[in-house]
């Protein structure tokens, strides 16, 4: 063990730090998503050299519905140096940083620094979800590569191209930001290009081309296999350095991975053809003396093969002048190609063999519930060993009792170590169970805001995983130590055992019962709670009003709780019948008498409650309450004070029954405002099958006769605007009679104010459509939807002519965009000439309105797509 590795431990006392890493909640709605496929590397050749994300090591291949990574940003790499706290302590750039792209994600990110300044970052969710946050976080928190070119201002516009297309189709290609200088810049000729190194060179590469084109300099393309590109740059670009600094012509070398066979040359005539000769030279000179060699090396080693940034291959080029050639990564070869003279293939095999060997794969068996003891709260032990082990990487997966090590041997070997030596001790130490409940129960035992098992947390010392609802699983995992697990479970167990006994049963009271049952001060409810001291009552939220009443706990204790509140509510609804009668406001102060004498004797002698709108109110309606005898009667002793009153009669009128709910109006506004407007009467429309055409009026005699002429000429309104006939026509000429927007048949009900109904989906006749109002507007809306009909079957038969190249769009998805406008446009016969014809003629028949109209719509098509 390193000395670093054991300073760490020490600091903690030789123990490892109990709190285990919290990653946050994710749902698990995808199994094993793919990983991202890593951006193909640009090999052999120094000018396009890689741009990796964080360290060398690669993305572990382990599959999982949650990862946990971790990785490490060096003091020499991080972008923004001022952290000097844990990740979420501080107003920080990265930590700002950490949460925006935790927000886009969806991953759990953990960071803290690590003794030489170093970042640690834990990373934790689903495999895509981290590998995007990984991503962001490398171009946020490390540098990244930039280079300005200089580029004569008069050749920007052409970079930028047509609305800047062409620069956007640039920065798209290469995966870069492309910065062009405005006019006032002081340095104009200037362009920046950020992005990775492979991405830069081919974008300067790009633009280059399009400067010296522009320039109408001497440019000459030499047709040279990428092969040999390295050879001609030289490591580090020297070779193509030193003869542009010779000839002053421009040497463009595209990057090996755009496979492309050509080297351009530009600049003055003399020196792009010196520049030239020169080229062919080396390229002639390596063609005889070289040749090449297989070397067949493990997938998972050739990123160590390449180094960072492609490092590797410069430096076997550098010392050898051989170049490697490697199989593009999304390639399943494993084979290595070097390209050299003879005497030195040899030390450059040598080289790539200890390149790949110089990092190694292991691992450390570990359950997977330890695994965040291990990593620690907010990444803390775990940083105490990458502090000092910075080019190990470490991934934990969830599910899996392994954990994975990939770095150089002695490191790999440092690190397992230290993990074996860890995992001992949280096996010494700690201990987990499980525990299978109901689902149903899982949010009980829960507690509102988890008030129950962070109690059951905090009392014992333990860690309780709690499945999702979306697992919709009983399994409740508990970790900790020994003692504290046994006594979590068992009192788990038992809140699990009370539920299992426990009962939910719902009871419908009516809502202006509820404050009877509860009581002044709560007075009553007290009283049924302490008869049904195990079951809870839980009575609606006033702003619901809703009948229901939830009653919860002991199967036997709620049964005989529900039997008790019916029986309470049956008697309420016995007890609290209720019935509005209307009364003259002229007799009210007459019913309730001196002092309310006579209005207390009824209340006496019926048993009821009798309420009476006070005088400023506009009701006239005495409301009565109790048993529905007594309410009859005291609205008989009532009506009979009304009668000696005033000449009260009462008179029947037949209107139809089909009128009564017009006559009503909506919420009953208008046969109030006839009520109102003659004097108080009564009016009563019949509520069952026995005589449902008579009206019953009951008032003064004169303001009765006012009523029932008022009824009577409503009703025979309703009647002469309830005339109707029916017309006949096929369904597919439905949509073309009611128009785009109902445009056709509105006109016609605006022009007649007859209404025009069709047949709903339901509707057995589909061809009927029925024509409602006066009997002049019916007939007049009939004539004109007959004139339509007619125009409609009056069949006629066009031909335009639509470029082949279009047809595919009309006849695609089953000819879904034929039959759409075969239905807007009354069920038209569209036919297009068959598959593979030249023809460009297509048929349109159907009724002669219709035709017309799917024809520009064809036409309106084809001008969209052209």
């Amino acid at each position: 063990m390193s000395m670093e590795t054991q300073e760490a431990m020490d600091d903690q006392g030789g123990n490892v730090n109990m709190d285990p890493y919290e990653p946050p909640v994710l749902a698990y709605d995808e199994v094993f998503p793919p990983l991202e496929r890593p951006v193909e590397p640009s090999v052999g050749q120094p000018m396009a050299a890689f741009q990796t994300a964080g360290p060398t090591y690669a993305k572990m291949a382990v599959r999982s519905s949650t990862i946990t990574q971790v990785f490490r940003v060096p003091l020499e790499e991080r972008r923004y140096k001022e952290i000097d706290q844990g990740f979420g302590e501080s107003n920080s750039m990265a930590n700002q940083i950490c949460y925006q792209i935790r927000m886009k994600t969806g991953a759990g990110i953990e960071m803290s620094l690590a003794k030489d300044q170093s970042l640690t970052i834990v990373i934790t969710g689903k495999p895509d979800d981290v590998m995007r946050a990984k991503r962001d976080l490398i171009n946020k928190l490390q540098t990244q590569a930039n280079v300005k070119i200089n580029i004569p201002r008069e050749h920007h516009r052409f970079i930028i191209g047509r609305k800047g297309e062409k620069l956007k189709e640039l920065e798209l290609s290469t995966a870069t930001k492309i910065v062009i200088p405005k006019p006032d810049d002081p340095n104009p000729d200037y362009i920046y290009i950020t992005g990775t190194k492979e991405g830069i060179d081919r974008a300067s590469h790009e633009i280059h081309l399009i400067s010296e084109e522009q320039a109408k300099r001497a440019l000459e393309r030499l047709p040279i296999p990428h092969v040999y590109h390295p050879f001609i740059c030289g490591p580090y670009n020297n070779r193509t350095k030193e003869l542009s600094a010779a000839t002053g012509a421009q040497i463009h070398v595209p990057p090996l991975s755009a496979q492309k066979d050509e080297i351009v040359v530009s600049g003055e005539k003399e020196g792009v053809h010196e520049a030239c000769h020169r080229i062919m030279q080396i390229y002639e000179d390596k063609k005889k003396k070289t040749t090449t060699v297989s070397l067949e090396v493990r997938k998972n080693q050739h990123k160590y093969v390449i180094g960072p940034k492609g490092s590797n291959i410069t430096e076997i080029l550098e010392k050898t002048g051989v170049s490697v050639e490697m199989p593009m990564s999304s390639s399943t070869s494993e084979t290595i190609t070097l390209r050299g003279e003879q005497d030195q293939l040899g030390p450059a095999i040598s080289m790539v063999y200890s390149k790949a060997n110089s990092i190694v794969i292991d691992h450390v068996q570990a359950e997977s519930w330890l695994h965040r003891f291990i990593i620690g709260r907010k990444g803390k032990n775990i940083d105490n060993i990458t502090s000092s082990l910075s080019k190990v990487h470490i991934e934990f997966a969830e599910g899996s009792d392994r954990i994975e090590l990939e770095g150089p041997p002695e490191q790999v070997e440092e690190a397992k170590k230290h993990l074996e030596q860890v995992v001992s001790e949280l096996r010494n130490t700690l201990a987990f169970d499980t525990l299978n409940i109901d689902p149903r129960f899982v949010k009980h035992i829960i507690g509102k805001n988890g008030v129950n098992v962070n109690r059951i947390k905090q009392n014992y010392g333990v860690s309780i995983r709690i499945p999702t609802e979306q697992e919709n699983s009983g399994e409740i995992r508990i970790e900790g130590s020994p003692d504290g697990v046994a006594q979590a479970k068992s009192e788990l167990s038992e809140m699990a055992q009370r539920m299992e006994n426990e009962k939910q049963r719902e009871i419908l009271i009516e809502y202006r019962f509820h404050r009877l049952i509860i009581g002044t001060g709560g007075e009553n409810i007290k009283e049924i709670r302490e008869k049904f001291n195990q079951v809870q009552i839980t009575f609606p939220s006033a702003g619901k009003k809703s009948d229901i009443v939830t009653l919860r706990g002991p199967k036997s204790d709620v049964d005989k709780c529900y039997t008790f509140l019916q029986h309470m509510a049956s008697k309420l609804t016995t007890e609290n019948y209720e019935e509005q009668i209307p009364i003259m406001k002229q007799f009210h102060k007459n019913i309730i008498g001196r002092g309310g004498a006579t209005i207390n004797k009824i209340k006496d002698e019926t048993d009821t409650r009798i309420e009476i709108p006070t005088e400023n109110s506009q009701s006239n309606m005495i409301t009565v309450v109790g048993r529905k005898e007594n309410v009859q009667k005291a609205k008989s002793k009532i009506l009979a004070i009304q009668d000696e009153l005033a000449n009260i009669v009462e008179e029947e009128v037949t209107i139809p029954a089909k009128h009564h709910q017009s006559i009503i109006g909506p919420k009953g506004t208008l046969i109030k405002s006839i009520v109102e407007d003659c004097g108080g009467v009564m009016i009563h429309f019949p509520t069952g099958n026995a005589n449902p055409d008579k009206v019953r009026i009951r008032g003064v005699k004169e303001e009765v006769q006012r009523a029932k002429k008022q009824l009577l000429d409503l009703a025979s309104k309703r009647e002469e605007a309830s005339y109707n006939e029916e017309i006949h026509c096929k369904p597919e000429y439905h949509r073309f009679l009611i128009g785009r927007g109902g445009a056709n048949i509105r006109k016609v009900r605006e022009e007649t104010s007859a209404r025009v109904v069709f047949p709903s989906a339901r509707d057995e006749d589909q061809t009927l459509i029925t024509v409602i109002g006066t009997k002049e507007a019916v007939k007049e809306a009939k004539g004109r939807l007959e004139s339509l009909i007619k125009e409609l079957e009056n069949v006629a038969e066009i031909q335009i002519n639509v470029d082949p190249k279009y047809h595919r769009h009309f006849v695609a998805r089953r000819g879904q965009v034929l039959r759409e406008i075969g239905d807007e446009y009354g069920g038209v016969t569209i036919s297009f000439p068959r598959n593979g014809s030249d023809s460009s003629v297509v048929t349109i028949k159907g009724a002669k309105n219709c035709v017309d109209g799917a024809k520009q719509r064809i036409e309106a098509i084809v001008e969209d797509l052209v």
